[in-house]
This record gives C-alpha cells, sequence and structure tokens, in this order.
C-alpha cells in the first residue's frame, strides 16, 4: 500500500511539475494565462489511498501588464472581455491576445490566421451587422467640395479703398484669401476671397476661382454687415457656382462666415476650412481606442471600415481551452455578449500595445522548490519501502 501511496504523490508531483514548467516556458508569451494544478485525495471506501491532480485552473480573470509595441494593428484589453475570431469551419474562439494583420483579401486576420469578428461600418448612428472585418484596399473616390467654413476678423481700422475694385490692384482691396477647393473628378481649384470695406458697417466680397477675373468688379458676391457690436448683423454666408469642365459636373459651394467679426486691430482668419477631396489610394489600416478599423489612404483620408468586436461571459472561468491563449464557449461559461470596446462589461482598448503573460515568475519558481521536496519525499518514501521489504525477506 505505502508503494501505491508514494507512487501516486510522484505521478501527482510530476504533473504539478509540468504545469509550473509550462507557466515559467510562457512566461513572455503574449495573452497567456498562467494555470494551477488543483491536489485532491485519493479514498478507498473509508481509506487513503493516496493523491491525485482533482483539477487544473487557470488564471482567466487576472490581466497581464501591458507591453507597448507601437505597431497599429497591436491592441490590448484593458479589463474584461475577449477578442472574437472564426475558423474556417466557422467555430468561434476566444483569445486576449490582439495581434492582427490583414490578409491578401483585405480580412482582418489573428495571429492564427482566423478572421476576426467585429461590426461593420455604422449607418446612421447604428453599427453594422457583426461578421467577418474587410479592409477595402482600392481606391476612394473624390468627393466634390460643397462648403467652406471662413471666420475671421475683418479690421475695423481698414479704410476704404478709393479705386473701385481690381483684382489685378492690391489697392483696391483691403485683404484676399485663398481657399482649396476641388471638383467631382477631384480637381483642385483654388477660391479667391477678395474683401473690400464697404462703408463703416459692411464689407463686400468679391469671388474668383484659379485665379481668373472676379464674375463682376462692381457687383459683390455678397455684402458682410456688422452692428455696433463687431458681431455679424446680416446674411452670414453665401453660394459661388462652379462651371463644369474638363469632365467635371459642376456643382455649387456654400461659404459660411458664421463667427466673423468687425473689431479694431489686426486683421485675422481663425478658420478657413473645406470639405472635400481628390481621389486616394489605400495605404495602410490601424485600430482606434474604441475599436474602429481606421483605413488610411494616400490623400490624407480615413474611413471606419468597422469596429472590433468584444466578448464577456457570465463565467469567464469555465471557458474550454484549446491552447494557451485561446478557448471556447461551453455551457458552463455561458454564451457570449458582444458589445464594442468600453461599453458595458466590455474592457477598453489600448492601441499599439499587447497584455503580456500574467505568470509571477518568483511565485512559480517557489511552487518549483516545493515540488521538487516533495519528489523527494515521496522517494523516500519509496527508498525506505523498500529497504524494509528487503530486510523482512532476509530474515524469512
Amino acid at each position: 500500500m505505502s508503494f501505491d501511496i508514494a507512487l501516486s504523490g510522484i505521478q501527482a508531483i510530476n504533473t504539478s511539475l509540468e504545469t509550473v514548467s509550462n507557466n515559467i516556458a510562457n512566461v513572455a508569451t503574449y495573452g497567456f494565462k498562467s494555470s494551477r494544478a488543483n491536489f485532491a485525495s485519493v479514498y478507498a471506501g473509508t481509506s487513503a489511498n493516496g493523491v491525485e491532480i482533482g483539477s487544473l485552473t487557470q488564471t482567466i480573470g487576472q490581466n497581464g501588464s501591458t507591453q507597448t509595441t507601437g505597431r497599429g494593428l497591436d491592441a490590448a484589453i484593458d479589463g474584461r472581455g475577449f477578442f472574437v475570431s472564426r475558423d474556417p469551419q466557422g467555430g468561434l474562439t476566444y483569445t486576449r491576445v490582439g495581434i492582427f494583420s490583414t490578409d491578401t483579401k483585405g480580412y482582418l486576420i489573428d495571429s492564427n490566421g482566423k478572421k476576426v469578428q467585429g461590426y461593420g461600418p455604422s449607418n446612421g448612428g447604428a453599427l453594422g451587422t457583426m461578421g467577418d472585418l474587410q479592409v477595402p484596399t482600392g481606391q476612394i473616390p473624390a468627393v466634390a467640395t460643397t462648403n467652406i467654413a471662413f471666420i475671421g476678423n475683418l479690421s475695423a481700422d481698414w479704410k476704404a479703398p478709393a479705386a473701385a475694385f481690381d483684382p489685378s490692384k492690391s489697392t483696391t482691396y483691403n485683404m484676399v484669401k485663398q481657399s482649396v477647393v476641388y471638383d467631382s473628378l477631384g480637381t483642385q481649384h483654388t477660391v479667391s476671397q477678395y474683401f473690400v470695406k464697404k462703408d463703416d458697417n459692411a464689407v463686400n466680397v468679391f469671388y474668383a476661382l484659379d485665379g481668373a477675373a472676379p464674375a463682376s468688379t462692381t457687383t459683390p458676391n455678397t455684402t458682410l454687415s456688422f452692428g455696433t457690436d463687431g458681431k455679424l448683423s446680416g446674411t452670414s454666408s453665401a453660394t459661388l457656382a462652379i462651371p463644369a469642365g474638363t469632365g467635371a459636373a459642376g456643382g455649387s459651394i456654400s461659404i459660411d462666415y458664421t463667427g466673423t467679426t468687425r473689431f479694431a486691430g489686426e486683421a485675422t482668419t481663425t478658420t478657413n476650412r473645406s470639405d472635400g477631396y481628390a481621389s486616394g489610394a489605400f495605404v495602410g489600416v490601424e485600430l482606434a481606442a474604441d475599436g474602429s478599423l481606421v483605413a488610411k489612404y494616400s490623400n490624407d483620408q480615413s474611413q471606419v471600415v468597422g469596429t472590433v468586436a468584444i466578448a464577456t461571459f457570465a463565467n469567464e472561468s469555465a471557458l474550454k481551452p484549446i491552447s494557451d491563449t485561446s478557448w471556447v464557449a461551453n455551457a458552463d461559461s455561458g454564451a457570449a455578449l458582444y458589445n464594442v470596446p468600453g461599453v458595458g462589461l466590455s474592457g477598453k482598448l489600448s492601441t499599439g500595445a499587447l497584455e503580456g503573460s500574467n505568470v509571477d515568475i518568483t511565485s512559480e519558481l517557489v511552487g518549483l522548490m516545493t515540488s521538487q521536496r516533495n519528489y523527494q519525499a515521496n522517494s523516500k518514501v519509496l527508498t525506505t519501502e523498500s529497504q524494509m521489504m528487503q530486510a523482512l525477506m532476509q530474515a524469512m
């Protein structure tokens, strides 16, 4: 009986040593969760019959340290939750390892080549359907400019020009500002705004396109009127027609002056912003802190093409491991609850970073020494039992 008890101890300790050794070996593995071997007594009826490993427990709920990588498609979850991936057979797996990339078809994949799950581009503020995330890697079309926002201070110290407005003579206007705009094909144009003081309470504005003369040098495109408080008191916007040409469609641009003032001192421009842009080619993709998958293009534009999903569970400790860093759901863990990062129970994302292993190397080394002593003790029992049996056989 003593042989069997000591042997069961050695076998259980071997399993414990394998667990500790695996923890130590994975101390630098991203997203690794340490395991613990739980010893349990073995009884035959009411008699003790040795020991066994009753279960292995993973510390899933304990997060590892966040390690900065600087890579745009690396992400760590700060809090609860798992990234979701779909394998070729359609099965869903869950992991804390946020090492992502795109395949040849533009699909976002994890470090094992599985397709990362998330929500499609939002439609009217609502999240799209959940599924594979695909990044459009082609060209994005040009968008024609429809609005210019201009805010500035048109100095009350300006003097009204003595001569009639002539864009070729700088003495006939007080200030000129240019704005870059785009037509329907993405061709860049320049809109010039000539500001000419009319009287103490009004400024005339003339528009010219691409250096050409304004449509009229006597009739302004708009007149900005100001009150005694220096703020706009009348019309705050105007419209500029863009003629069709070189294959591009015609259009119109609304110029908004809301916020423009007329105070004494220097004339300043605080905002001169237009929408629209030229066509652009795909240059890369990265994750944002809110889980958005942001595609970037050569025209300095960016588009949100999806949002990474985060799964949480009622009993995440019951997830079934399929590797040291991946799990699948089961009846004990409960069904996955999906959401975007930072919403509900889902943790926030730390982008450009990865979650490290949660192994405490000091505790593991102490456990290793403890297992070694236990192994030696059980080996001593076997040696002693063997010597006793030998002595008994010699006495007979």
